[in-house]
């Protein structure tokens, strides 16, 4: 699977990089980067977590 980032839509808020800090993280402007994109089975919890958490719905799992 992989995780698709809506860029308009992320508003910087970070709860998805403190529910995945190992998939994705914020960078010095607030820009959310994702560190992974393609997602393993160790890794897909956190990645549904992030997805689950975001209150713009800027993230997906394909």
């Amino acid at each position: 699977m992989k995780i698709v980032l809506d860029r308009p839509r992320c508003e910087g808020h970070g709860l998805c990089e403190e529910a995945a800090p190992q998939l994705m993280h914020l960078d010095d402007d607030g820009e959310l980067v994702l560190d992974i994109e393609t997602v393993d089975d160790v890794l897909l919890e956190p990645a549904k977590a992030a997805v689950r958490v975001c209150p713009v719905a800027a993230l997906r799992l394909a």
